[in-house]
């Protein structure tokens, strides 16, 4: 017998450890089985178990699941990213607390020591993820910094490299002051800044008084300052265009040119073109065929260099912009200084402000990667749910730049060039080729230094559809699992990761690297901020499951992802999903007591009741509304119809309906009862198993002795068979019939509730206008109708509607509850009244903040969407208590 509560913490445990033992995580290569495969998107092997994290693998999870019931050669590829910053990070803050630099051990050293860490303290997330549930198939567990996926990475730069796609070039990067490396647009946080924008005087060469003014926020970087851009149609500056002014401070002269990049509304309508510290301007350098004049060091103080003014020379950025404005007030070339509030990017790691810096780094020709990508999504062969997702992919694709590859950090896959004393690169898989490769060129022996950057952790996890399977190998696994079926990710990623993955994947195995792309919202907190630290309102996935349960937060997230629609997440959600797996529980329960049990080999179709016809027909109802919410990626219409379907249609309805048969004295309506409910709760446990895996599978094993099998200990409910809608008999007369009680009993119910009738009170009902099948079928229910609707007597309506009674249509007939001696009539109206009165108010109130064009366009998103939910809210209500007061108006 089950215990009287679920004792999540303990099944968890016990049920995982067989389920990873038995190895029924396991893909099957050599079996002939459809394959069905899924990646993780791996997290970084520093990371630790988020909200994000356990949204995209429980989802995941419920799809690799439900392919493997179904009888797929289900495959979900395991691993971790190396993830070099925020890897070498960790390990340089350890050192730091025993006083010691990375720069004091050497390259070699450190990365021993970086490795060392890995093997200690890198599989805390792995470990999480079993808490969660996930059914990954451990054994084939990949790290991109292995040797196998490092071979792959090396395969790919030099294939790139000797085909003319990836090259080296000074080009602007995000650049770190602090980790002295170029980072990612991922790695940069743009952070709102309230600074300020000067209004600078720049003199016009040969016209003595006249000026032209530019705006800027960073005038520390004038100093790099090459040209001036005007508008081509403001008529201001039409008479400058090709002239020159003089930089302020240095004097250096800049042509003034003509670009669209121009803003006349913007500031003073001028902008300062400084090619080496701005993407933009960068751009328009090369337009016009700008000089890049560089005034950083790495640790972003300027130079000591010649075009720098000895003043400034050496000085921090920030203290050589206050000296700068200082010398330029002085000489009154300040026009104003605005206010101004701004975007400025941050390293998400560091916390320092990022530099736009041109240096020599590695890149890989993305416009040319990116074409086949593009096509491929335009021809459908990769399609993204939901649709929208098109859109961000071809805009970031259709306008990509080079990607920046290197970075200059120790952790990562070291970049497979080698440097001749005379600069020539030698690209090759290892030093021994490159040698071969400088001796055919010199003629003799040279002595060669490796290029000690590594590679963007991107590039190798760009990989990962097809390195994980073995390739550069040709392996069963390759030839079997790629392409995979479906990705699953956030939005967050899919330029950085999707986009270079299907770059990846079509270059080198001619195909794409999945069919479809998933991409999930974010989850939020229950007033629909972004959750962080600094708010104080970040969720932990771990807490929940410790207090909760696995499947109380799989189910949550599942019933919560509704494509489009972030996920408003709170502890108060999960326990209520909680009170589910209670529910579910408790009815396990009831079965047992009442010995209802899967009978082996019962026939479904065998069933003569009609409330078993019933419930076997709305089975085969929800397990085709499952099973297509899954195909079609509806996770919140799957969770959802199960959860009514279990809670309503099967335990408030069958189970109570079905008492008088399972008591009875009839021993072949008791046999055949308890045969259905056994069935039907089997049933129920497969199709709620990919999203509750571990409730469904102790139940699942205490219903029933299930015998030998492929796990330990016998067979395991995981890799039982899908139930399948199409087995399943209907009988259409029967489910009308049964409904027709249903929705019956309901009507009584929400009468007495929205009329205060007291919980305990039998009232008589009696129904007006019924046909005679309608009283007929009223006759074969009336014990059930009687019962469950608390009713003293049911009969058809003699002579007229007395006064005071409540009314409501079912089909022909009218439902008439006398109520006059039962309440308070005229004091429910009036209560009735003011409630209706209430939500009026409150429904005028939010309307009026709803049509305020400034509230909408300034409030926080989750402010305005809060809103709309508390009015969706109120109209309901409102609607709902005018009907209850119709019922009662005469």
């Amino acid at each position: 017998m089950l215990d009287k509560t679920f004792p999540h913490s303990e099944v968890e445990q016990r049920h995982y450890g067989r389920w990873e033992r038995s190895g029924l995580f396991s893909a099957r290569p050599e079996s002939n089985a459809r394959p069905y495969c899924i990646v993780i998107p791996p997290p970084n092997v520093t990371g630790s178990l988020h909200m994000g994290h356990a949204l995209n693998n429980t989802l995941q999870d419920v799809l690799i699941r439900w392919r493997r019931m179904s009888g797929d050669d289900a495959l979900w590829m395991p691993g971790t990213d190396h993830a070099g910053i925020a890897t070498q990070m960790v390990v340089e803050r350890m050192l730091a607390e025993q006083g010691i630099k990375r720069q004091d051990l050497g390259r070699e050293e450190f990365i021993r020591r970086v490795w060392a860490w890995k093997e200690q303290s890198g599989g805390t997330i792995t470990a999480q993820l079993r808490r969660l549930g996930a059914s990954l198939d451990w054994p084939r567990e990949r790290f991109t910094m292995d040797e196998g996926l490092s071979r792959a990475v090396t395969e790919v730069f030099v294939s790139l490299y000797r085909r003319g796609l990836i090259y080296r070039a000074k080009r602007l990067v995000n650049w770190d002051p602090k980790f002295h490396s170029a980072i990612s647009d991922l790695e940069v946080e743009n952070r709102e800044v309230k600074g300020h924008l000067w209004h600078i005087r720049y003199p016009i060469e040969g016209e003595e008084g006249r000026v032209i003014v530019v705006a800027t926020t960073r005038p520390e970087t004038m100093l790099g300052d090459t040209g001036v851009a005007v508008h081509p149609e403001d008529e201001r500056f039409r008479d400058l265009v090709g002239r020159h002014a003089l930089l302020p401070l240095v004097g250096r002269r800049l042509p003034i040119v003509a670009d669209a990049y121009s803003d006349p509304t913007k500031g003073s309508g001028a902008v300062k073109i400084t090619p080496a510290h701005d993407f933009n301007d960068f751009e328009v350098g090369r337009r016009h065929d700008l000089a890049v004049v560089n005034i950083f060091d790495r640790d972003a103080r300027l130079l000591d260099d010649p075009a720098i003014p000895a003043a400034y020379r050496g000085l921090d950025r920030f203290e050589a912009r206050k000296r700068i404005v200082a010398d330029l007030e002085a000489q009154g070339l300040i026009e104003k200084i605005e206010p101004h509030t701004h975007t400025v990017p941050h390293g998400d790691r560091s916390g320092v402000v990022i530099e736009p810096y041109l240096t020599d780094q590695w890149f890989a020709d993305a416009k040319t990667l990116a074409a086949p990508a593009i096509a491929a999504v335009e021809s459908g062969r990769t399609q993204f749910v939901p649709r929208q997702w098109e859109n961000t992919f071809f805009a970031w694709m259709r306008e990509i730049q080079p990607w920046c590859i290197s970075r200059q950090l120790w952790w990562g896959h070291q970049i497979p060039a080698w440097y001749a004393p005379d600069g020539e690169i030698f690209v090759a898989h290892d030093e021994a080729e490159a040698k071969r490769l400088a001796a055919e060129k010199y003629g003799h022996e040279v002595e060669l230094r490796r290029d000690p950057d590594v590679l963007d952790t991107w590039f190798s996890s760009a990989l990962w559809p097809f390195s994980t399977l073995g390739w550069p190998e040709r392996t069963p696994e390759l030839a079997k699992y790629y392409p995979g079926e479906v990705l699953v990710t956030g939005f967050d990623i899919i330029f950085f990761w999707v986009a270079r993955m299907m770059m990846m994947g079509l270059h080198f195995m001619n195909d794409v690297p999945f069919r479809t792309v998933y991409v999930h919202a974010l989850v939020r907190d229950e007033r629909g901020q972004k959750m962080s630290k600094s708010k104080g309102n970040v969720i932990d996935p771990l807490d929940l499951i410790e207090r909760y349960g696995a499947d109380a937060l799989r189910f949550t997230l599942t019933a919560m992802a509704a494509q489009g629609r972030d996920v408003k997440l709170s502890a108060s959600r999960v326990e209520g999903y909680r009170n589910f797996g209670t529910k579910l529980w408790n009815a396990a329960r009831f079965c047992q007591m009442n010995a209802c049990a899967p009978v082996p080999g019962w026939d479904p179709g065998s069933a003569r009741a009609t409330l078993n016809r019933w419930i076997i027909g709305r089975l085969a109802e929800a397990a085709r509304a499952a099973t297509e919410a899954l195909e079609q990626f509806r996770f919140d219409a799957y969770a959802n119809g199960l959860y009514h379907f279990v809670w309503g249609t099967f335990c408030d309805w069958y189970l109570e309906l079905a008492k008088p048969a399972l008591t009875g004295a009839d021993a072949d309506a008791r046999a055949e009862t308890r045969a259905t409910a056994g069935f039907v709760l089997d049933a129920i446990l497969a199709l709620l198993h990919p999203v509750m895996p571990f409730v469904t599978e102790e139940i699942w094993h205490a219903m029933a002795e299930r015998g030998p099998g492929p796990c330990e200990g016998g067979r395991s409910l995981m890799v039982e068979a899908w139930p399948d809608p199409a087995s399943l008999p209907r009988d259409p007369a029967a489910e009308a019939e049964v409904d027709w009680v249903v929705r019956l009993i309901s009507e009584v119910r929400t009468i007495r509730s929205e009329s205060n009738v007291p919980p305990g009170r039998a009232i008589p009902l009696a129904l007006k206008d019924a046909a005679p099948a309608t009283l007929e079928r009223l006759g074969r229910w009336s014990d059930a109708v009687l019962r469950l609707a608390r009713l003293s007597e049911v009969a058809p309506l003699a002579g007229e509607v007395p006064k005071g009674a409540a009314q409501a249509v079912l089909d022909e007939a009218t439902l008439v509850l006398p109520l006059a001696d039962v309440i308070d009539l005229a004091a429910e109206r009036a209560r009735l009244a003011k409630e209706i009165a209430r939500q009026a108010e409150e429904l005028k109130r939010l309307d009026a903040k709803l049509s305020n064009p400034a509230f909408v366009a300034r409030a926080a998103e989750e402010v305005v969407e809060e809103s709309r939910e508390k009015r969706a809210a109120a109209a309901e209500a409102k609607a709902r208590l005018e009907a209850a007061l119709a019922r009662i108006a005469v």
